[in-house]
């Protein structure tokens, strides 16, 4: 079984359980207020919708590394062939649901708003959103399973984790894009959002590693 059949099959159990449903619908409900009225021209709207996507995306990373108990767990590492496939398989799928809440908060302001949406705004609001979420992703990974056990315990770690990094203006990337975007897209906010995800990228496939190398431990 490969990573990509991996994460096919934790996305029918996803489905099934329906336990992604509250962080898509958290993102959903904030762009519903933050654009349901006059928020301004883009892109310095996103940065608020950035920012909330990432302890979202932190929050989805735990739901899809936790939709199995650590017995499923050892039943689909067996049949996979190995911890790395199934770590790949959470890695491919929280990172394809975090492209998609990037792409459904940058098309909402495209259908509620009357700005004007140039394609290098909706690139440059669409690169933020992305290095938030595969930050957030890399987060979720550090503070679920097989790192720590405990839903709880991983809920409070990966909060103050992104109450910590998230709320400094200097840190990248998460600090650095908000910033970038806030200022209205200056000249070189291209560049710091480029940075922003190929860093969150790394951070995400690191902590994978991570928790791939704990798994081989204990599963």
């Amino acid at each position: 079984m490969s990573a990509v059949a991996v994460s096919r099959f934790l996305l029918s159990d996803l489905y099934r359980s329906q336990r992604a449903i509250v962080p898509v619908v958290g993102q959903a409900v904030l762009l519903a207020v933050l654009f349901g009225g006059d928020p301004g021209p883009l892109p310095a709207p996103w940065a608020a919708s950035a920012l909330a996507l990432y302890p979202i995306a932190a929050w989805l990373g735990i739901v899809v590394a936790n939709t199995e108990d650590p017995v499923q767990r050892h039943v689909t590492v067996v049949s996979a062939g190995g911890v790395r496939r199934v770590v790949g398989g959470v890695l491919l799928l929280a990172v394809a649901g975090d492209v998609v809440l990037s792409a459904l908060s940058v098309v909402w302001p495209m259908v509620t708003t009357h700005y004007p949406h140039p394609l290098s705004v909706l690139a440059l609001g669409f690169g933020a959103h992305l290095a938030c979420a595969l930050t957030g992703t890399a987060v979720g990974l550090l503070c679920a399973r097989p790192l720590i056990g405990n839903v709880g315990w991983s809920l409070l770690a990966a909060g103050t984790v992104v109450v910590v990094t998230g709320t400094q203006s200097r840190v990248p990337p998460v600090g650095t894009v908000v910033r970038a975007i806030t200022q209205g897209g200056l000249p070189g906010s291209g560049t710091v959002v480029v940075t922003g995800v190929a860093l969150g990228a790394l951070l995400a496939v690191g902590a994978a590693a991570v928790s791939a190398r704990v798994g081989a431990r204990t599963d």
